[in-house]
């Protein structure tokens, strides 16, 4: 098959899946794993370049909707007629039903289904070992600084934070993508601060802007110095990587 990815985690998916070998096209974002890096680039995810994918003559794209403004991206695949399956989690049961999906859509039902199982296995891992942690420590997580987006209880993240054996501050919003401000974060005092500024690399990000705000001086993370840079491509992309971000998140707040 010739399948062609307008979407990191997509992209990642079929890392997973161990059937880079198919991709003909990915989109400009689309960094891992490096034997993907060569391929051809069929424009930004937000703004693809369809004449590129059609040239490709794909059997298959492998389309998104995580990102407001994606839905474009679906109407030009339909104006060119092009073969297509949309993947858009966000809990970690349903980017396991998406490996299973994929799988399936590349004509590889068997292995989608033993890798879906496979990373259900490792979230269980995960899921046992934070069954005996007694203390949770809270954790913020900012997507962005201004205004302020983080992470509600419609996402992976909350999940993760909770295979971490910790907890985000903001599940308590029945949302995947919340909006706040300085002061609510503030109120809720963290014990951790985890920044994965979406698209921005971690060089790009600055604690010492973060310990400036009004009154967070006073807080619990800033005070004990918890605050982390994380990779955004291991916590922001709905993949399997994730799991790669969760041993990571629980080295840096153990």
């Amino acid at each position: 098959m010739r399948v062609v990815s307008i979407c990191p985690s997509n992209t990642e998916i079929m890392a997973y899946l161990d059937r880079t070998n198919l991709l003909v096209g990915v989109d400009n974002y689309s960094d891992w794993p490096e034997s993907i890096t060569n391929l051809p680039k069929v424009g930004p995810d937000l703004s693809i370049d369809m004449e590129k994918v059609a040239d490709l003559n794909p059997d298959l794209v492998l389309a998104s909707l995580s990102v407001p403004g994606m839905e474009k991206n679906i109407a030009a695949l339909d104006e060119k007629g092009l073969p297509y399956i949309i993947l858009d989690p966000n809990s970690l049961m349903e980017i396991a039903d998406d490996i299973e999906k994929a799988g399936i859509a590349i004509g590889e039902e068997e292995l989608g289904k033993h890798k879906k199982e496979a990373f259900l296995t490792d979230l269980q891992y995960y899921r046992e070992q934070a069954k005996v942690k007694s203390a949770k420590p809270s954790l913020y997580w900012e997507w962005w600084p201004k205004p302020v987006f983080t992470p509600g209880s419609v996402n992976w993240l909350t999940e993760i934070s909770e295979l971490a054996g910790a907890e985000n501050i903001f599940a308590t919003e029945k949302t995947a993508n919340f909006q706040t401000d300085w002061e609510e974060v503030k109120k809720r005092d963290p014990d951790h601060i985890c920044m994965v500024w979406v698209g921005v690399k971690e060089e790009k990000m600055n604690p010492a802007l973060v310990r400036k705000r009004p009154g967070w001086d006073k807080m619990k993370a800033i005070k004990l110095d918890n605050i982390h840079v994380l990779e955004e491509s291991l916590f922001c992309r709905p993949s399997p990587r994730l799991l790669e971000g969760l041993r990571k998140l629980k080295k840096a707040i153990s």
